[in-house]
């Protein structure tokens, strides 16, 4: 199916692509105790995260509460999510009494966090990224958790080093990336303090057609903007193998908690990735800067030992988006800044 999928025709067909839960997912909800609640299903992951959830469920032949929880952007995203029958719950994440109003549940998929725009409001980064986990940690010290937080709490390696593993120490470079940190530390607290089961998941890159690094590049590459090369080296991961191994994640929850880096296992160069844009467009990428000799990597081993590897190919990737991008179809006009250095995004 993947090898003969040469491209979507619609936003809606690639919503349904990223939510098909793999087998091995299915497998684990015939199986897994309990309702799921996911904080942050407004995001990006959260959307997409949510329905594999659902169809999981249903393929199994179970039957769990799928709750969302959100201050939502807007009300339209709201409603698109309550008309697919998820329970929706609008409120402001780091108002206590609202975090204490929420159900009880036996799963938490913890997504909420804030990256864009986090050096204009350093208080509320913090806020959002380390006070607000230490509040659902304590919330909900009785459940199993999976939290995502980033691979921007490692240092930036060496190119040919292979990426940094879960048992390298963290060495995250500005405000944004210490407080990602202190969102895992807040995790790591209630999780030895009442033993509460948690995975922490460090991400980096999640890829779809709409963002993620490679649209970024394919994007400048298509309007003849230089591509920066001073992060020249990077990671990704297609979307839905975010999903899946996110989900999955729930079956290796730890006391105290247990740390997974999710990315894909090649080390890519953004030179040579733009070169291959470039030859999908018809035309010479332009480049700015020189690579450095070290870049923000992450070695997922680890998991792939656990999932499996993941099922999205880079190469497939670059060859959709190209086409997407062709075709001029939408995307969220959100660039990841991967080539920040200095951590100030």
């Amino acid at each position: 199916m993947i090898e003969n999928l040469n491209g979507f025709e619609s936003t809606d067909q690639l919503d349904h692509f990223l939510s098909t839960p793999t087998p091995e997912l299915v497998r684990l909800f015939s199986k897994l105790e309990g309702d799921l609640l996911f904080l942050g299903i407004g995001g990006k992951i959260g959307r997409s995260m949510a329905r594999m959830a659902k169809r999981a469920c249903k393929e199994a032949g179970v039957q769990k509460r799928i709750i969302g929880v959100d201050r939502f952007a807007s009300e339209e995203q709201k409603k698109k999510l309550e008309n697919e029958h998820f329970e929706i719950i609008k409120g402001d994440l780091l108002d206590q009494s609202f975090i204490r109003s929420l159900p009880d549940v036996k799963n938490v998929i913890f997504l909420a966090g804030m990256k864009f725009g986090s050096e204009e409001n350093l208080s509320l980064t913090w806020a959002i990224n380390s006070y607000l986990p230490a509040m659902v940690a304590e919330r909900y010290k009785n459940s199993r958790i999976v939290a995502f937080s980033t691979g921007c709490v490692y240092e930036l390696v060496p190119v040919r080093s292979g990426g940094s593993l879960e048992t390298d120490h963290p060495a995250p470079v500005g405000e944004y990336a210490q407080s990602c940190l202190g969102r895992e530390r807040m995790f790591e607290y209630g999780s030895r303090k009442n033993k509460t089961p948690v995975a922490l998941i460090r991400l980096n890159y999640a890829i779809e057609m709409r963002y993620g690094v490679l649209v970024d590049i394919a994007n400048k590459v298509k309007n003849r903007i230089p591509v920066d090369l001073s992060m020249g080296y990077f990671n990704v991961i297609w979307q839905g193998d975010v999903n899946s191994m996110g989900l999955r994640a729930l079956d290796y929850c730890e006391t105290p908690a247990r740390i997974l880096n999710i990315t894909g296992a090649e080390t890519l160069s953004v030179r040579k990735i733009a070169e291959q844009f470039g030859k999908l467009f018809n035309c010479e990428p332009e480049f700015t800067g020189k690579e450095a000799k070290t870049a923000l990597l992450s070695n997922a081993s680890l998991s792939h030992k656990l999932f499996g590897d993941p099922e999205i190919p880079v190469e497939k990737m670059i060859e959709w988006i190209a086409d997407w991008l062709i075709h001029d179809n939408p995307t969220y006009n959100k660039p990841t800044h991967f080539e920040v250095r200095n951590g100030k995004y």
